[in-house]
């Protein structure tokens, strides 16, 4: 388990830690996520890509699934790519499809996401 985060800010230094374990050899995009529990603590998680490509993981999706298997409730997110280019635009550093539907089932309706170099959403 991960130190205690309090504020927006710590949680996305802890999820650009975390991107700093992504094993990425194909995208070659480190992205960790780190999840703030209604027990206050955090959880973080990290990309983990396969060749058979169908069988990576996006970090959203690690760490929201460790919390679960900890037995905690999912309250917000922060989610970072480290390789990001600066300009990159908005859009390419938001969540994918399938990490949408898992945050749609794990976060409360008023969980606050948020997304390195983009903002709360």
């Amino acid at each position: 388990m991960a130190p205690v985060a309090n504020n927006a800010e710590s949680l996305l230094v802890q999820a650009r830690q975390a991107a700093k374990r992504a094993h990425c050899p194909y995208s070659n995009f480190h992205v960790g996520a780190a999840v703030r529990c209604d027990d206050g603590s955090v959880i973080d998680g990290c990309n983990v890509e396969n060749a058979s490509y169908g069988l990576s993981i996006c970090a959203e999706r690690v760490a929201l699934f460790a919390a679960i298997t900890q037995g905690k409730r999912p309250l917000e997110l922060a989610v970072s790519c480290v390789d990001a280019q600066t300009d990159a635009a908005p859009g390419s550093r938001m969540p994918c499809g399938a990490c949408r539907q898992v945050m749609q089932e794990l976060l409360p309706a008023d969980a606050k996401i948020h997304i390195d170099g983009v903002g709360h959403q």
